[in-house]
């Protein structure tokens, strides 16, 4: 079952010093190297800042685009993992593995197979 592992971070915590941040990118890359090698990993990337994102809206038929995020709070989604896990305790086990745990929120969210739509 595939499960998205969403990343969230407070936008108002200070940029960690260069020492920790590479200790930190150094973490991430351990995570991502074990579960590519378990055949888990299905996809994952870090997003931008919020500041660069645009969002969407359709109302009565027009297309409204509004520059920022969708929502004013402090947690932002900072990035995501989708793997591919044989069950919920096995991603819960992947997400709190995850540096982003520690200082942070992992929203774990099983995906919805779109194959099932199609019979």
């Amino acid at each position: 079952m595939k499960y998205m592992l969403l990343i969230y971070a407070d936008s108002t915590a200070p940029t960690p010093p260069p020492d920790e941040l590479a200790v930190r990118t150094g973490k991430y890359a351990t995570f991502t190297q074990k579960i590519a090698e378990s055949g888990e990993l299905v996809a994952g990337e870090r997003l931008q800042d919020p500041d660069t994102a645009t969002s969407v809206r359709v109302r009565d038929g027009r297309t409204v685009t509004t520059d920022g995020p969708f929502a004013e709070t402090r947690e932002v989604l900072a990035g995501f993992y989708m793997i591919d896990a044989p069950d919920l305790d096995r991603a819960l086990v992947l997400a709190a593995e995850l540096p982003a745990a520690l200082t942070g929120t992992v929203e774990v969210r099983p995906v919805f197979d779109m194959a099932d739509l199609m019979g």
